[in-house]
C-alpha cells in the first residue's frame, strides 16, 4: 500500500505551488490595481459593459442558460433547463438524448454541482440533491477539451486569442496492488483537490487497477477538481483566431471571455469542425494557461493585470458606444443576489 501523503506534506505542497492557492489569496495583491482602475473609470462596476448582452457582463451570477441562447445552436451541444419539481420532464429529456448526461446549476462556477451522471438513478439522486434550477447538457465525447480565451474591441472586426489551455483530467495509473483510494491518498493533485467522500467516487474506491492500467477519476474540467491545465498558447494560429473571429462576431455584444469546448482536434477547431461550446464565461473569467504547473507567479501576475487592463478598455469603449456602467447600488445589490444563491447552491 502506498504510503499517505502527511498533513505537512501536503501543507508544504499546498503553498509551494501557487496554483494550489486559495482564489481570494492569489488575487488579493490583484484587488490594489482593480480599486485604481475603478478610480480611472469613476465606477467600482466598470466591467459590467465588457459584455452587454450578459448580465454583470460576465463577472458572476450570470445564467447559463441565458448565455446559450446568444450562441448559435450548431455551436452547442443539446441542452435544456429545468426547475427543481420538473423531474419527469429532465428524465424524458435525458432519455431522449441518451445517458450519460450532464448536469450543471443554471448558475454556478468553480464546478460546483457539476456532475456526469449515468443513468435515471443517478439523475433522480442528482435532481433530489441539487438545490437549485439546472441545466441537462449532452455528454460531448471530442478527445480535446480545451479552454480559449478570446478579446476583441467594440467596433474591431477581428480580435485575439490570448490564452488557450488543453485539459488533462485527473486520472491514477494502476500497480496491480493498490486500490484507487490508496492511489488517490499518494497523488498530490488528487489529495489536495479531490472529495473522497463525494459518492460519486464511493463505487470505485476499493477496485485495484491492473498495473499500467489508466483511470480517470474526474471528468469534469475545473482546475479546483484535479484537471491540469496544460499552456497550448503555442498552438494559437492566426487560422484560430480567424475562426474564433467567426464564432464571436455571430454572438450580440460579447467582446471579452473565455470559451470552453470539446474538439476533435486543433486542426479540426481551426477549420470549425467537430467540436461543441460546452461554457462561455465573461468578464470573470481567467487566462486558464497561468495555471499550468511550474508557470512563474510573476508572469502569472502580469498576464492577470494584462486582462483586467483589457477588460476596462473594452468596458469604457462600450460606454463611449452608448452602454451604461451599472451603478453602485444596482452592483451591490447583485452581489447580496450571488452571496444568498451561493449559500443555497453549497447546502448539502
Amino acid at each position: 500500500m502506498p504510503d499517505q501523503l502527511s498533513p505537512i506534506k501536503k501543507w508544504w505542497i499546498r503553498w509551494s505551488n501557487w496554483e494550489f492557492w486559495p482564489f481570494s489569496f492569489l488575487y488579493f495583491p490583484v484587488g490594489f490595481y482593480y480599486t485604481w482602475l475603478a478610480f480611472k473609470h469613476r465606477s467600482f462596476f466598470f466591467f459590467t459593459a465588457a459584455n452587454p448582452s450578459i448580465e454583470f457582463g460576465g463577472m458572476m451570477g450570470e445564467k447559463k442558460s441565458d448565455i446559450y441562447k446568444l450562441i448559435p445552436g450548431k455551436f452547442l451541444p443539446q441542452t435544456r433547463l429545468f426547475q427543481k419539481n420538473e423531474i419527469n420532464q429532465a428524465l424524458d429529456f435525458a432519455q431522449k438524448i441518451g445517458y450519460p448526461i450532464i448536469a450543471k446549476p443554471d448558475i454556478g462556477e468553480r464546478g460546483t454541482w457539476v456532475e456526469k451522471l449515468k443513468d435515471p438513478t443517478s439523475l433522480r439522486a442528482y435532481i433530489h440533491h441539487c438545490p437549485v434550477a439546472f441545466l441537462l447538457q449532452e455528454l460531448v465525447t471530442y478527445p480535446v477539451e480545451l479552454g480559449v480565451f478570446y478579446v476583441r474591441l467594440p467596433g474591431e472586426p477581428e480580435g485575439k486569442i490570448t490564452s488557450m489551455v488543453e485539459k488533462a483530467f485527473l486520472t491514477v495509473i494502476g500497480d496491480g496492488k493498490s486500490t484507487i483510494k490508496d492511489l488517490l491518498e499518494k497523488n498530490p493533485r488528487a489529495s489536495l483537490q479531490v472529495d473522497m467522500h463525494h459518492e460519486r467516487l464511493a463505487p470505485i474506491l476499493e477496485e485495484v487497477p491492473a498495473k499500467g492500467e489508466s483511470i480517470e477519476i474526474e471528468s469534469i474540467g475545473n482546475h479546483c477538481r484535479g484537471t491540469q491545465f496544460l499552456n497550448k498558447n503555442d498552438r494559437i494560429s492566426r487560422q484560430l483566431e480567424l475562426a474564433f473571429d467567426e464564432i464571436a462576431n455571430q454572438i450580440p455584444d460579447f467582446y471579452f471571455g473565455r470559451f470552453d469546448l470539446r474538439c476533435q482536434s486543433f486542426a479540426d477547431l481551426e477549420n470549425l469542425q467537430n467540436f461543441k461550446i460546452l461554457e462561455l464565461n465573461g468578464a470573470g473569467a481567467e487566462p486558464g494557461h497561468i495555471y499550468q504547473p511550474g508557470y512563474p507567479l510573476f508572469q502569472a501576475y502580469r498576464d492577470i493585470i494584462w486582462h483586467l487592463a483589457t477588460l476596462a478598455d473594452i468596458s469604457l469603449k462600450n460606454k463611449r458606444m452608448g452602454h451604461s456602467y451599472w451603478t453602485l447600488k444596482q452592483g451591490l445589490k447583485k452581489l447580496r443576489e450571488v452571496k444568498t444563491y451561493n449559500k443555497t447552491l453549497n447546502r448539502t
